[in-house]
């Protein structure tokens, strides 16, 4: 297996001549999960290792998907090294428990360079970012923002939020997730001191109420003590369902896209 830190990581991945196909979750899971993978390249941003795979799916078919492997992270003063590729699991098993907000499928699997995240692969602009989407579409992105809460983002950039064919919604990047710590920091503050709508309390409550059951695959991507403390912040969210007040000095992440 060669190091994720090539010269050139392209180099390692010749582009298919395959049809390629756009599946949804259910149809995708077990090519995302087993299939082979038969091309890609890296992506050109991020600090973080991360690449574009091609997945055969038939002879002449493949799927996209995201790549990040645990050995392309880079070290961070704040979260344990070589987890952030479990918090993009985290995150994802997360909103499927809650129903929102949108989240591509999301596994762990061994890939090129070792184990990491992989994620279907969104297709949308990626020009379109939450700048983009706020003033018109701003009842959809709050439960974004809820889930930032409660998952604890640190790392909402406007360009985590993207915007598909059929105008749905997608969060991505969850990497920077889960700290037992309060870490939050986000663009979307334009949500600071409005009341969470009923619905996605009463959604929460929902989670609450049967969390030990609904939260175990959690414990086998973030730590006893991270869970806790996701499980306090949901219990704080319910009880004082208002997005809190943030500072813009501190609060934000950088770059804002």
């Amino acid at each position: 297996m060669q190091s994720p830190y090539l010269d050139d990581p392209r180099k390692a991945f010749p582009l298919p001549e395959k049809k390629i196909l756009y599946l949804d979750e259910n149809e995708a899971l077990t090519h995302i999960t087993n299939g082979e993978v038969i091309g890609g390249h890296t992506m050109p941003w991020g600090s973080n290792y991360t690449f574009l795979l091609w997945i055969a799916v038939e002879e002449n078919q493949c799927i996209r998907a995201i790549y990040k492997p645990r050995d392309g992270e880079k070290p961070l003063r704040d979260f344990p090294s070589g987890t952030l590729y479990k918090r993009e699991q985290a995150a994802y098993e997360l909103s499927k428990l809650l129903k929102w907000p949108n989240i591509p499928l999301t596994v762990v699997r061994d890939g090129p360079y070792g184990v990491g995240s992989m994620q279907l692969y969104l297709d949308c602009d990626p020009r379109t970012t939450y700048f983009d989407m706020r003033d018109t579409s701003s009842d959809d992105l709050f439960p974004v923002a809820v889930f930032d809460l409660l998952v604890n983002n640190a790392d909402r950039k406007a360009g985590h939020c993207l915007l598909d064919a059929t105008n749905n919604i997608w969060s991505i990047d969850h990497g920077l997730t889960f700290h037992s710590s309060f870490k939050m920091r986000t663009v979307m503050l334009e949500y600071c001191g409005r009341e969470i709508p009923k619905q996605l309390v009463t959604d929460m409550k929902n989670l609450s109420d049967s969390f030990t059951q609904k939260s175990q695959i959690l414990e086998t991507l973030i730590n006893q003590e991270e869970i806790q403390a996701l499980q306090n912040r949901l219990a704080q969210i319910i009880e004082t369902p208002m997005m809190p007040i943030l500072d813009p000095n501190v609060n934000i992440p950088w770059p804002l896209v």
